[in-house]
């Protein structure tokens, strides 16, 4: 007897099946824009438009703002001013002490500057880099050009400016990292709204 047609047909669509790749099935949870995963340049073409795209990166949903003061505005601070052209390893110190959130202290990063400035003359490279810190903390735009050039034509504007963004938010560089964490300790003890135990006293 001839062999049937449908077994002739089930053997060449199993071959087919067999032979051809294996698709990827991603289900809802594993859709690669539903988590963020980066899509291959090969299937963006194939992204359904009417899907919004995550970000990856969060720069892209932050933007730059301005500084509070410009880079030329060093006499609106004549206390910083002064501290700054006399001794610039001591407004660096308590910037960095700041930026770095108490991590390193004052006298180690005024130190640390000092050494590289009295041995190489290039201290810029290393406040340059605390600038761009600062930025990435407050989401400051890089003004008027980048952080380098700032630091190695305008060393002590750039920190004058670099110290007044600091008191103009709130920080007395004075008492570094932590004893501005004591006073806000203290404000937010002074004025909590007041508790039972509190009015019963």
């Amino acid at each position: 007897m001839y062999p049937s047609i449908s077994s002739e047909f089930q053997k060449e669509s199993s071959y087919a099946t067999s032979s051809a790749p294996p698709q990827p099935h991603f289900s809802s949870f594993e859709d690669p824009v539903a988590t963020g995963i980066p899509v291959p340049l090969g299937n963006q073409n194939n992204h359904d438009p009417s899907r919004p795209r995550r970000l990856n990166n969060a720069s892209h949903s932050l933007s730059s703002g301005p500084w509070s003061t410009s880079l030329c505005d060093c006499f609106s601070d004549l206390n910083s001013c002064c501290l700054t052209c006399w001794c610039p390893c001591i407004a660096f110190g308590r910037i960095a002490e700041i930026v770095d959130r108490g991590s390193t202290s004052c006298g180690m990063s005024g130190t640390l500057y000092t050494l590289i400035l009295c041995l190489t003359g290039c201290s810029c490279f290393y406040s340059c880099f605390y600038r761009s810190k600062l930025r990435g903390q407050f989401f400051l735009e890089e003004s008027p050009c980048t952080d380098c050039c700032v630091h190695c034509f305008c060393e002590e504007c750039a920190l004058c400016q670099e110290y007044r963004e600091l008191k103009n938010r709130g920080f007395d560089l004075s008492i570094g990292w932590h004893g501005n964490m004591e006073r806000q300790k203290r404000l937010a003890a002074a004025t909590a709204p007041p508790t039972e135990e509190r009015m019963m006293r």
